[in-house]
């Protein structure tokens, strides 16, 4: 999404930034694994955003901007003893998987599958976590990833490569010992 050379305005903001919602929130709730702490780090990232959007380069792709935002904000803000020390005060399970049509069977061995990809997923380190997410998720190019990460398209690349070759080695671990 590439914003005109228009006056940057809140209007603008919020035309541009609301239809990213529920993927930067999706994208949140990966890193944190939390429910409300990704809602924070999105609520976060909006007002980081509006407070530097005059400094928003027109032009340039304004949804990796947003995951750029809400990236630096996770890892100043959400790493170390305070990512890990959050305590859900109500516990409503988010968690539940919709109802699926098929057997008994074939629904528990779906979501058997989602929770082992789930669980490997969370084994990796962030930075493998976050590449995968962004490209096979937000289905984001390597451009767009270089650029919401900034860093190089060959470091997407070998990481990529490197996450993927690591989450298929931990799938094979946990499928192996059951």
């Amino acid at each position: 999404m590439e914003v005109g050379r228009e006056r940057l305005t809140a209007a603008t903001f919020e035309e541009l930034a609301m239809p990213l919602f529920d993927q930067l929130y999706n994208f949140a709730h990966w890193l944190t694994r939390n429910p409300s702490e990704a809602e924070d780090l999105v609520q976060e990232t909006y007002t980081n955003a509006l407070r530097g959007f005059a400094s928003f380069q027109p032009g340039s792709n304004f949804r990796a901007w947003m995951y750029r935002i809400l990236r630096n904000t996770f890892l100043t803000s959400r790493t170390g003893l305070a990512a890990s020390t959050t305590v859900a005060l109500d516990e409503d399970d988010d968690t539940a998987m919709p109802v699926a049509a098929g057997t008994p069977e074939t629904i528990l061995i779906e979501r058997t599958h989602e929770q082992l990809l789930q669980d490997a997923m969370e084994e990796l380190p962030v930075n493998y976590r976050e590449v995968i997410l962004l490209s096979e998720v937000e289905e984001m190019s390597y451009q767009e990833i270089a650029e919401t990460l900034s860093i190089p398209i060959g470091t997407v690349m070998s990481r990529l490569s490197r996450a993927r070759k690591a989450l298929r080695e931990i799938l094979q671990k946990k499928l192996n010992r059951k």
